[in-house]
């Protein structure tokens, strides 16, 4: 763990991240954690710790919206190679023959679909009702498959038409929240169209102009992440079995899979599966040798706009654990 936090105290004394926690754990519970850094430097300063709330972003994909997909696969609801028409009969209803029509649950977790890989649907309005029809309605132009936040924003409108419940009245689970106390939050961006520096509510324009969608918004804990991914290490479920069954070269249902230059670095085992959050979050689980990492900073406090090292930073927790493989 040590050697592991090296290139996290240098970032955080370089001033290219504020704070971060990096913890650790193995399937049996063991776990380590360590905090260093700012969980706020602007307008006032407040330190990190081990209990400080971070803003998950796009790790929400895989702690939430993958979980309740593929447990409605397993209980029936739904079948992951069924087209999303199955559970929102309305999408691109004006064009019956539109492709969107005929993208599955599967392809949807593999990003596998021909949706851009970001809109701002934030700038077309802040009502969520109207805003969630417009993702619906819209002409998408077809491209080449890529990582795509429309994927999971139709998955989280799936889990809602099939619960009848919005996902923010969805218990997230694992000690997980849609926000967070701000005395106890790490701050986010000074953010040009809120017009404040984002506290304990999420950065994710898309999501908070939706008010709770399938691709961001999770709030969490070290401590709740690592729960998360010390059931993952200890189950033999089917939805487990599917988040590590690889769709294509890079990504298994939700998660990612390692490949030459990915975020968890070098040295990490085939049975790996891992994912990203654009605040500067990330969570890894190797199945192979029973042990799970997370790395949480809140890399885009105060700004976005300049280079973080966060590529490099995750790349290199990644090879100091898989090095040693010891807690």
């Amino acid at each position: 763990m040590h050697r592991a936090f090296e290139p996290v105290a240098r970032a955080v004394a370089q001033g290219s991240i504020p704070g971060a926690v990096l913890g650790l754990v193995d399937a049996a519970g063991a776990r380590v954690t360590e905090a260093i850094g700012k969980a706020q430097i602007t307008p006032i300063e407040r330190d990190v710790s081990t209990d400080t709330w971070f803003d998950l972003a796009s790790l929400s994909k895989v702690l939430f919206t993958t979980p309740r997909i593929l447990q409605l696969a397993a209980e029936g609801v739904i079948d992951l190679d069924a087209p999303l028409v199955s559970a929102i009969p309305d999408l691109a209803q004006y064009n019956m023959d539109n492709w969107q029509r005929k993208i599955t649950f599967r392809q949807c977790l593999g990003h596998q679909t021909p949706f851009p890989g970001v809109f701002p649907l934030y700038t077309y309005g802040t009502d969520p009702n109207q805003l969630r029809h417009f993702v619906l309605q819209h002409a998408w132009q077809a491209g080449p498959a890529v990582y795509s936040d429309i994927n999971f924003i139709l998955l989280g409108i799936a889990i809602e038409r099939l619960t009848g419940r919005t996902i923010r009245d969805i218990a997230p689970g694992h000690g997980f929240a849609w926000s967070a106390d701000p005395a106890q939050a790490a701050a986010t961006e000074h953010d040009p169209w809120r017009g404040r520096v984002l506290i304990g509510e999420v950065h994710d324009e898309n999501c908070s102009a939706l008010q709770g969608a399938g691709h961001a918004g999770l709030f969490g804990t070290v401590s709740s992440v690592l729960d998360f991914a010390q059931d993952m290490l200890s189950s033999s479920s089917e939805s487990v079995r599917l988040m590590r069954t690889p769709l294509s070269a890079r990504r298994t249902h939700g998660w990612e899979r390692p490949y030459e230059g990915w975020s968890g670095g070098e040295y990490c085992s085939a049975e790996t599966i891992g994912h990203t959050g654009f605040t500067g979050t990330g969570l890894w689980i190797d199945f192979e040798n029973g042990q799970a990492w997370t790395l949480l900073t809140n890399r885009v406090h105060p700004t976005r706009h300049f280079d973080s090292g966060i590529f490099v930073l995750r790349r290199a927790v990644g090879d100091a654990i898989n090095q040693s493989r010891t807690l």
